[in-house]
C-alpha cells in the first residue's frame, strides 16, 4: 500500500520574475542546461471570454552538474521563474526548451497547459512527465497538485488563488507564492514517482502514456459550438418563450466579446430565464427580475429590452436534433463486444487498483470495437495503444473479440 513519507525541502527563495529581453535571455541559458524543467501555466479563463495564457511558471535546478533532486542535507537548490508573457510576449524561443528531445519537461496534468500553450503560441512538446498522470497509474487515491503537495511535502496551498484574476498587473505576494509552488515540488515529486514506477514496474507503461500525451494537438480537439441550447436552464422555460430565451442569449454573448469578459459575469443563466418568462415592456418592470442588479438595469436595460421584443417577434428556434450515442451506431457483434471490453476492463482496473480509463479510456474501447484486430501488432496499430499495452492486454483483448465475431 502507497505510504508517503513526509520531507522537508528547504525553503522557497524569492522566485525570478521574467518581464524583460535580458532577464528572458538569462533564463533561457540557464534552462538551456537543464533537465528536467518543471512548468505550468495560469490563465484568465474566469475573466476574460478569450481567455488567454497569463503566467508560465518554469523550476529548474540551479547547478547544471547535479543530475537529481535528492532529499539530503545537501539538496541542490532550485530556482523558480515566473514567465509573465502579459508584460513580456516575445517567448516563442521557450520552444526551443519544450520540443528538446534531450529536455524533460514535468507537468501536473499537461493536457489543458498543452492546449493552452499550442494554441496561444504553436509550442510542441516531445519528452513529458505528467506528475498527476503517473499517480494515477500508481494508484495514488488523491492525484490532485493541492493534495499531492500536502501529503508528500507538508505543504498547504491556498486553492482560492485558483479564481483570482491572472491577467491583472501587478500580480499580488499571494499569486506569486501560489503560482512558485505550483512547480517547485515537482522536480522531487517526480523523483519520487520514478522510483515508485520503477518498483512496482509500472514506468514502461507511464513512459508509453506520456507519449501518448505528446500527440495532443488542439486542432483536433473538437470545440463545442456555442448555443443557447447549452444552457441546463433551457429545459425551464415554455417553448413558446424559447424565441424570446435565445434573443437574450444572443444578446449577452455579443455583450461578453465586446467587453471580453466571460458571459456568466455579464448576465446569469437564471436572470435570463426570468427575463424569458415574465418579458418585462419597461425598465420599471425590468426592476421586478430577480438577481438583476439596479446597476445592470441601467447599463443593460435599453438594450435588454430591444432584445426581449426581437426574441417576441422572431420565429420560434427548431429544436436540435439530438445527437446519437455511438453504440446506437453499432452492429450487435461489435456492441456486443465494447461491451464485454468495459466489463474486463473494470475487472483489470480494480485488480490494478487504478481508475478503469488508465487501462483503456471508453473512446479506445470503441475503437477496439470497430476495427476488430485480430493480432497484437495490428492492436498496436491504433493511435491509442502502444507497445507496453498491446502487449500487456493484447490477449485478454483478442480472446473477448473472438468471442464476439
Amino acid at each position: 500500500m502507497h505510504n508517503p513519507q513526509k520531507s522537508s525541502l528547504h525553503p522557497l527563495s524569492s522566485p525570478i520574475l521574467v518581464q524583460d529581453q535580458q532577464t528572458f535571455s538569462q533564463m533561457m541559458e540557464h534552462l538551456s542546461h537543464q533537465s528536467p524543467i518543471a512548468i505550468d501555466t495560469e490563465s484568465d479563463s474566469l475573466y476574460s471570454y478569450y481567455p488567454k495564457v497569463c503566467l508560465i511558471q518554469i523550476s529548474a535546478l540551479e547547478d547544471s552538474t547535479t543530475e537529481s533532486v535528492t532529499e539530503s542535507a545537501t539538496e541542490p537548490a532550485i530556482i523558480d521563474y515566473l514567465l509573465d508573457p502579459i508584460v513580456f510576449p516575445r517567448i516563442e524561443r521557450l520552444n526551443e526548451l519544450l520540443s528538446d528531445p534531450e529536455i524533460e519537461i514535468i507537468i501536473h496534468s499537461a493536457y489543458n497547459d498543452i492546449l493552452m500553450l499550442q494554441r496561444d503560441y504553436a509550442f510542441s512538446f516531445t519528452n513529458l512527465f505528467d506528475t498527476q498522470l503517473a499517480a494515477r497509474i500508481l494508484g495514488w487515491k488523491r492525484s490532485g497538485l493541492a493534495a499531492i503537495l500536502e501529503e508528500h511535502f507538508g505543504v498547504v496551498s491556498d486553492k482560492r488563488m485558483q479564481r483570482t484574476d491572472w491577467g491583472r498587473r501587478p500580480m499580488s505576494a499571494k499569486q506569486i507564492a501560489y503560482a512558485q509552488m505550483d512547480t517547485h515540488y515537482l522536480l522531487a515529486l517526480r523523483q519520487r514517482q520514478l522510483k515508485e514506477l520503477e518498483q512496482m514496474g509500472r514506468l514502461e507503461e507511464a513512459q508509453e502514456a506520456f507519449a501518448q500525451l505528446e500527440l495532443t494537438n488542439f486542432r483536433e480537439r473538437p470545440t463545442a459550438q456555442r448555443t443557447f441550447w447549452s444552457m441546463k436552464r433551457t429545459r425551464d422555460v415554455q417553448r413558446e418563450n424559447l424565441g424570446v430565451l435565445e434573443a437574450l442569449w444572443e444578446w449577452r454573448e455579443k455583450e461578453a466579446q465586446r467587453q471580453d469578459r466571460p458571459p456568466f459575469k455579464i448576465m446569469t443563466d437564471q436572470v435570463l430565464v426570468q427575463l424569458a418568462a415574465r418579458q418585462p415592456k419597461s425598465r420599471n418592470e425590468l426592476r421586478s427580475i430577480s438577481g438583476l442588479s439596479q446597476n445592470q438595469s441601467y447599463r443593460y436595460g435599453r438594450s435588454l429590452l430591444r432584445a426581449l421584443e426581437k426574441g417576441k417577434r422572431g420565429p420560434l428556434p427548431q429544436t436540435p436534433e439530438p445527437r446519437p450515442r455511438p453504440e446506437y451506431l453499432l452492429d450487435s457483434a461489435t456492441l456486443s463486444a465494447f461491451e464485454s471490453l468495459r466489463r474486463w476492463r473494470t475487472d483489470a482496473a480494480t485488480e490494478r487498483g487504478v481508475d478503469p480509463d488508465i487501462v483503456f479510456s471508453n473512446d479506445t474501447l470503441m475503437a477496439i470495437a470497430r476495427h476488430k484486430p485480430t493480432t497484437e501488432e495490428e492492436l498496436q496499430e491504433l493511435r491509442e495503444i502502444g507497445p507496453w499495452k498491446a502487449r500487456t492486454y493484447g490477449a485478454h483483448i483478442l480472446r473477448i473479440l473472438a468471442r464476439n465475431r
